[in-house]
């Protein structure tokens, strides 16, 4: 009985302690849209100044904004691009820690690659790839490459090499090493990576969306700047905020379910 007692008593205390948190974050956001809403009410801002809440919602009614289809075409372009800098900056953190010859020759070239300005490339990509989803994508894939790679290419690099060649010496092969030992000690790397391309993701696709779209949030703000309708524009940030918070807290899920979960235990 005490064992299971053991076992239970601190699992209360830390979900107690998570939905306190919880409870705390979302009456924070609730609050400060009170103040917003209560603000301008107050000093009755105009709403070219400064919208408030209640106006901006009213713009979701009104059907020549074609919120959902904007909204849906946006998502693509955040999620397909982060999740392509994902697979590729996983693959090639891998090359990398496989290869330090590879890593000597080629790593400084994606250092060089990565400090052009993002804006400056964009009109590039549209004249390669022209107006579309694909090249909103390759925009928001080349803010995310970076961050994934270089925090997953340390956590390779910091597990124990003494680890390493006992697994070789046990005919172990390259792929056995990455998932049983590499993998599992550079996931807090790779989720680190990846919580700073989800904030970069949402950056990325309006970068491509202002430069040259016929569709999504980005395109849309600019469509409502030339009429000054500001509810709109408030509107659009918010679904793009939306959108990157999703992404962030999948991000947090993961880590949470293979760093809490049963995949590092189950691999070590």
């Amino acid at each position: 009985m005490s064992t299971m007692l053991a076992g239970v008593v601190p699992v209360a205390p830390r979900n107690m302690r998570r939905h306190g948190r919880m409870i705390v974050v979302i009456a924070m956001h609730v609050l400060l849209v009170l103040v917003w809403q209560s603000a301008v009410d107050f000093w009755h801002i105009r709403p070219f100044l400064l919208p408030s809440p209640l106006e901006m919602l009213q713009t979701l009614g009104k059907t020549s904004y074609a919120w959902w289809p904007n909204t849906l075409v946006t998502t693509g372009e955040i999620f397909g691009g982060f999740v392509l800098a994902l697979v590729c900056g996983v693959g090639l953190a891998l090359l990398f820690s496989w290869s330090r010859v590879l890593t000597l020759a080629i790593f400084p070239l994606f250092v060089t690659l990565n400090m052009i300005p993002k804006v400056a490339l964009g009109p590039l990509v549209i004249v390669w790839m022209g107006y579309g989803l694909a090249s909103n994508i390759l925009i928001t894939f080349s803010l995310c490459l970076f961050p994934i790679l270089l925090n997953t290419g340390r956590g390779l690099r910091e597990i124990e090499p003494e680890l390493v060649d006992l697994v070789r010496s046990l005919k172990g092969t390259r792929w056995q090493i990455f998932i049983k030992i590499q993998l599992p000690g550079a996931l807090p790397y790779l989720f680190s990576g990846m919580k700073v391309a989800a904030i970069l993701a949402v950056a990325g696709a309006v970068v491509g969306e202002f430069i040259a779209s016929d569709r999504g949030l980005g395109y849309l703000m600019i469509q409502v700047q030339a009429s000054l309708d500001i509810p709109a524009m408030f509107m659009a940030v918010v679904l793009l905020t939306g959108i990157g918070v999703a992404l962030y807290l999948l991000c947090l899920g993961l880590e949470r379910l293979c760093l809490r979960g049963g995949f590092a235990r189950e691999q070590t």
